[in-house]
């Protein structure tokens, strides 16, 4: 193989390579000249850390003779071209310019890449005319001792790594993990002696991880090799286990001595990462395999798949809505409404539409608020400040299977489930809250707590609830504690919970939406742009990991924002009052519903068509667009945040 099309000079001795020390860039003598041409019967010498891989398509006939990246003396290089003319062997060739660090640690990583992808030659060839070398010769010894079995080897090697290494602890680690591999190899291939032997007088006079050194005799015990490589969860004598122990030897090793496996493809996979962290409307889940997106463009989300456009409007409820709540596996919603009824809601899988299941009667204050069982099999309902009673329904038959009334001076506001399904906890703001089960018998109760809204936590032992006194407390009803965890300065009109228990989003009153953090009870975000007064609100986490939150707002507007941003990214208008209730479909992350003072139910989702007149920009970008279907209405806007 010719190298850059150099001709047959003659080769030359390779200048005495100095000793091995940690500068690993370009080779500072060469200043990256390419000064050297090959003979074309020459065998490839590898000595820049790669092994020597076939060509399957059939490589050139020569060979390439490379030395940690200095090409050796003698006939015409790649530089020739540079020098005007014909240019012999003695003719003087112009120096390249020096590369930059980060140009050398491109070049490596490229390099890294290249042989992972089995293409030495290619290497070679980089590394050749960059002047540079992609890890330091010992490094490259000691790779292959360890690659091809040789442990004795890369056991000597490792006193030529010593000087590289800044922790003088790492070479015993590093020693360890080599006689441990050595050690499961000689099990695996039945030589228990040898194993014993490697165990006793190497492994055990390092005194380091003793406890890992019992568990390594314990496989003395072991009857076959499956059953070895079972309990070591080991894969076996090969390529797989002796490249998963480079890595781990790796991590005691300097970069510049030897790069970090797959340093580019981490490298890249993290810029996807942070590209989508950033983006304001990513919703969906995506594969972190880097084959699922293109590095050739930026990460940018379409806003036409947020949803921020009217899908459908519910018109069943002939009075005001109060509240909206999807069901825990998002096949149903459920909606209450000023009009006496819950209404129970099928969502179309495949066409996201939703029609009318089940309407449950008899409500007489009207419903208010509404939770769903964590199996989604019973749903309680709960009227406004004057109702002292309370509902809980069967949804599959839409049989009332109690209902629940401990006095009428009880106010039953809230409600919210145990964690087991089988278990409720309800209150109101004149002093009442109790524990109940699936039939309304009462199991325990906590007297003088004003309560606002409530919350079970998943340990099954702690209820969270707002009350008249600006905050949120912990209520444990197992040993009848009681703990602050909350203060705000203002009536906290409603809150609700993230899926990790770590977040609380509250509406409180005059203020709009604030965020808290529950385990440093501290407040995180106040969001922007919501109209709360002394209504109450109910917002939402939502969307793909949680990541963005909706609320209702007193200026008839449903407004969006990603978790991290305190100006809204879309406000959402269509409802002729005020919006009472948002719910984020937590199965269908482009799926939403809000409720309104108007009587009507509005699902959100992608834009079903848009006008051509529409511009597409990338996330953060002021977008305004208008979808057909509503004509003249302004659906939603995306602002920059």
């Amino acid at each position: 193989m010719q190298a850059n099309g150099a001709g047959g000079g003659q080769q030359q001795q390779q200048p005495p390579q100095g000793p091995a020390g940690p500068e690993l860039g370009c080779l500072g003598a060469q200043n990256g000249e390419a000064s050297a041409g090959t003979a074309a019967g020459d065998q490839l010498a590898h000595a820049n850390g790669l092994l020597p891989s076939t060509n399957s398509g059939g490589g050139s006939p020569g060979g390439l003779s490379v030395n940690n990246g200095v090409p050796a003396a003698g006939g015409p290089g790649p530089a020739a071209a540079e020098l005007g003319g014909g240019g012999g062997g003695g003719s003087a060739l112009k120096k390249k310019k020096r590369l930059s660090q980060s140009d050398e640690d491109v070049i490596r990583l490229i390099g890294q890449h290249l042989h992972g992808l089995g293409l030495n030659q290619t290497v070679d060839l980089l590394m050749q005319e960059s002047g540079c070398r992609l890890e330091h010769p010992s490094a490259t010894k000691f790779r292959n001792h360890v690659m091809e079995g040789e442990w004795d080897k890369a056991e000597n090697d490792l006193n030529e790594l010593k000087a590289l290494v800044h922790s003088p602890h790492a070479i015993v680690r590093m020693k360890f993990l080599l006689l441990q591999q050595k050690y499961l190899e000689y099990l695996e291939d039945g030589k228990v002696l040898e194993a014993l032997q490697v165990l006793r007088c190497e492994l055990t006079p390092l005194k380091y991880n003793t406890e890992r050194i019992h568990v390594l005799s314990g496989y003395l015990m072991c009857s076959h090799a499956e059953d070895l490589r079972a309990k070591a969860e080991w894969e076996g004598k090969g390529t797989a286990s002796r490249s998963k122990l480079l890595d781990k030897l790796q991590t005691y090793l300097p970069p510049s001595v030897m790069l970090p496996p797959r340093r580019l493809q981490n490298l890249l996979r993290q810029a996807v990462e942070l590209q989508r962290d950033r983006c304001l409307y990513h919703n969906t889940k995506l594969d972190s395999n880097l084959d699922s997106v293109s590095l050739l463009i930026d990460h940018v989300c379409s806003r036409k798949q947020f949803p921020c456009y009217t899908q459908q409007i519910l018109t069943e409820h002939c009075n005001e809505v109060w509240f909206c709540k999807f069901s825990n596996d998002g096949t149903k919603l459920a909606t209450g409404s000023k009009d006496t009824t819950v209404i129970i809601w099928q969502v179309d899988p495949d066409t996201h539409q939703l029609k009318l299941l089940k309407t449950l009667e008899g409500h007489a204050y009207g419903v208010s608020y509404i939770a769903w069982s964590p199996d989604d099999n019973y749903l309680v309902a709960c009227g406004p400040d004057d109702c002292s009673e309370l509902w809980l329904w069967n949804v599959q038959t839409g049989e009332l299977r109690t209902k629940m009334s401990q006095s009428h001076e009880d106010s039953l506001t809230s409600v919210a489930w145990n964690p087991d399904g089988k278990r409720f906890v309800t209150g109101g703001q004149r002093g009442q809250f109790y524990q109940c089960d699936l039939d309304g018998n009462l199991l325990d109760s906590w007297e003088g707590v004003r309560v606002q809204c409530l919350w079970c936590l998943s340990d099954g032992k702690t209820v969270l609830a707002s009350d008249t006194h600006q905050r949120i407390r912990g209520y444990n009803f197992e040993d009848l504690t009681d703990r602050n965890i909350v203060q705000e300065d203002h009536p906290i009109m409603s809150f609700t919970i993230s899926k990790n228990g770590r977040l609380a989003l509250l509406n409180v009153a005059t203020q709009g939406v604030h965020l808290w953090d529950l385990q440093d009870r501290v407040l995180v975000r106040k969001y922007q742009g919501v109209t709360q007064g002394f209504y109450t609100i109910h917002s939402c986490f939502g969307g793909h990991n949680e990541d963005f939150i909706a609320s209702g707002s007193e200026d008839h507007k449903v407004y969006i924002w990603h978790k991290r941003s305190e100006l809204p990214i879309a406000e959402l208008t269509g409802h002729t009052r005020t919006v009472n209730c948002v719910s984020w479909n937590p199965q269908i992350p482009s799926m939403m519903a809000s409720a309104s003072d108007d009587g009507t139910v509005r699902i959100w989702g992608p834009a079903p068509f848009v006008d051509n007149q529409d511009i597409e920009g990338p996330c953060g970008y002021q977008v305004w667009t208008r979808v057909q279907g509503e004509p003249g209405q302004k659906e939603c806007s995306s602002m920059d945040s």
